[in-house]
């Protein structure tokens, strides 16, 4: 598994970006046939629940177990090292070190590059079962050149003068238009409480800790309340 730090601080590295999806991608791979017990779970044959429940058994990876991250991703990694000699290096590399489980961000410095590459992406990843979908860029001429059927849902019909739509990229808000990386926080009533502070803090996700002049300050009343030994639900001085 790639870095999730790495990932995201590359993406913002050069000028054109680009965020892909690889579309369910946990059920593109066969778990192997002696491992297939290990997935095992009732089920009633036809959906009929007045009928005996039947054990079966999950023939690829499925969302929820620890072990599918892991295994997807030796997968996606095996094609492309599989066909390594039928594309450039930078492609090869961009499958090993731009991808964090089914989410693919990168960025290069033209469009021309982001285009041709975004093309072998999808060739080399057919060759392994997988479908690389819901497209989006940072420039309009490289996503007028993406298939409408291949795009993000916010950009399949792109009128000419509207503004590009914000996404998400690893779960950090991407302001696609304006190139800027945002945070929505929304403040809920919780108790002025160690345990309300906390759940609020930890409600905004940053992992590459730019918000954390703003943070920092909460984190550092919940330290000082730790300090006077006060109750998870204890009200605060």
């Amino acid at each position: 598994m790639n870095n999730l730090v790495g990932v995201l601080t590359r993406f913002r590295q050069e000028k054109i970006a680009l965020i892909a999806d690889i579309e369910a991608m946990f059920h593109q791979v066969r778990v192997c046939e002696n491992d297939c017990d290990a997935l095992r779970f009732l089920w009633w044959p036809g959906g009929d629940i007045t009928k005996p429940p039947k054990i079966n058994c999950m023939q690829v990876h499925l969302f929820g177990a620890t072990s599918s991250p892991s295994c997807t991703a030796y997968a996606l990694k095996r094609t492309a090292a599989d066909n390594a000699n039928s594309y450039e290096p930078e492609v090869i590399s961009t499958v090993n070190k731009n991808f964090y489980v089914d989410d693919y961000l990168k960025s290069v410095s033209s469009e021309k590059k982001a285009v041709k590459l975004a093309r072998d992406l999808q060739s080399l990843m057919s060759l392994g079962g997988f479908r690389l979908t819901k497209w989006l860029s940072n420039s309009r001429k490289v996503i007028d050149l993406i298939s409408e059927a291949e795009r993000a849902p916010s950009v399949v019909k792109l009128e000419p003068g509207t503004s590009l739509p914000s996404d998400r990229a690893l779960g950090v808000m991407w302001n696609v238009n304006d190139d800027t990386l945002s945070f929505k926080v929304k403040l809920t009533d919780k108790p002025l409480t160690r345990r309300g502070i906390l759940s609020v803090v930890s409600s905004i996700f940053d992992p590459l800790g730019l918000a954390s002049p703003v943070t920092l300050q909460a984190k550092a009343i919940i330290q000082e309340l730790c300090k006077e030994k006060l109750g998870w639900d204890e009200e605060i001085p």
